[in-house]
């Protein structure tokens, strides 16, 4: 160890100590160089498209004004996707070899339809790095500080005075401005079917369940008889008897003590619904209490029914489904805009905000009735985010 030491530091007896440093100073400027033109070539269009994975996102990008628009100024692959500062362009380096990894050896997105299947998991990927970054890349071209919002819609600028006082992030609201947007319930559809497999075993043993969907309510035991009634998406029940593949439940609800009495909400005066019930089941209910509502002066009983359902798609928990529904609602409502926090409107409230939006989602109405009554019970008047 101690001769390697004054090696290193011994001058060497051929060359003088001035050559050795000009030597070094020469090969750190060739290395320096050599770098610099690397991340250079590394770092232009040409160079991120030449993998056909890339083709496709390539002809996306053409077709969108960061390509082509009046002003001629355009943005580049790695104005978007690398950051400015030296370790931002490593690290960014060093992420991309995954994109390698997965085209050439796990062969996860080396073909076109490949690709596509996994287009959301990519998405979300690059979204959740520009978020943690607060969007420096996108910033670096459109400061908050640099905008005229005189130029803007006066929409345009009610949305970006706020945005800019809270130094949003930019991917919050601009998702598919240079790629097309991935197929956005791919996610919570999949999570949807883990609930699925989840509820065959939970279903048969537990006694107080969830419905994942609607489910028929009958009177007797008997799946083929005439249904009394729905349970709604998302609705606790007590289980009382089972049979065969049938469940006798127990629901608990508000109805108005003046009108007909076939809804049950799950809060006294707020649109929650849970159940609809008719016939012999509405036939069959117990009077629990009866309050007016102060707001109203409207009364409303609180009563218990039962009824038989079959067991399918009911689990023992109600988070799961609310983390189901919150994944829905990132990818729905978050798709285009920053959504509102759940907490932001009143149970009653949401009912018309959802319907505002309809026309700007796909979702089931199974889906869309699971999706209200999460963000309802997370409401402002409910308790808020996390209350259930």
């Amino acid at each position: 160890m101690k001769k390697l030491w004054q090696k290193l530091i011994k001058p060497s007896s051929k060359y003088s100590i001035l050559a050795l440093v000009l030597v070094g100073i020469g090969i750190t400027l060739a290395g320096t160089f050599t770098v610099h033109k690397g991340f250079e070539f590394a770092s232009t269009t040409e160079f991120c498209t030449s993998c056909h994975t890339m083709q496709g996102n390539y002809e996306e990008y053409k077709q969108t004004v960061h390509f082509k628009n009046a002003s001629g100024v355009r943005a580049e692959c790695v104005d978007c996707h690398q950051p400015k500062d030296l370790p931002g362009k490593l690290f960014r380096k060093m992420e991309g070899a995954k994109d390698l990894y997965h085209h050439f050896i796990s062969k996860k997105v080396d073909t076109p339809e490949k690709f596509e299947d996994n287009r959301l998991e990519m998405a979300q990927a690059v979204w959740a790095r520009m978020k943690g970054q607060n969007s420096k890349t996108c910033k670096s071209c459109h400061a908050y500080e640099s905008m005229d919002h005189s130029k803007q819609s006066a929409k345009a600028a009610f949305e970006m005075n706020k945005a800019a006082a809270e130094d949003m992030n930019c991917i919050e609201c601009h998702k598919g401005i240079a790629h097309e947007l991935p197929n956005m319930a791919g996610g919570f559809q999949k999570d949807f079917e883990e609930l699925q497999t989840t509820a065959k075993s939970q279903g048969a043993a537990a006694e107080k369940l969830y419905s994942l969907g609607e489910k028929d309510l009958f009177a007797t035991n008997n799946a083929d008889a005439k249904p009394e009634g729905k349970l709604l998406p998302a609705s606790e029940v007590i289980v009382l008897e089972r049979k065969d593949d049938m469940l006798k439940v127990q629901i608990e609800g508000w109805l108005e003590k003046s009108g007909k009495g076939r809804v049950l909400t799950e809060y006294m005066g707020k649109r929650v619904f849970k159940a609809t019930i008719r016939g012999d089941v509405k036939a069959g209910e117990t009077l629990l209490e009866e309050q007016t509502d102060v707001s109203t002066d409207i009364v409303w009983q609180h009563v218990s029914v039962e009824a038989w359902i079959n067991s399918d798609d009911m689990i023992d928990s109600i988070q799961p489904i609310w983390n189901y529904a919150e994944d829905m609602y990132g990818s729905t409502c978050n798709a285009c805009h920053a959504a509102p926090d759940p907490a932001h409107f009143t149970a009653n409230g949401w009912i018309s905000g959802l319907n505002a939006m309809s026309a700007y989602y796909r979702l089931t109405k199974t889906e869309e009735r699971t999706l209200l009554k999460y963000l309802q019970n997370h409401g402002k008047d409910t308790g808020g985010a996390g209350a259930h």
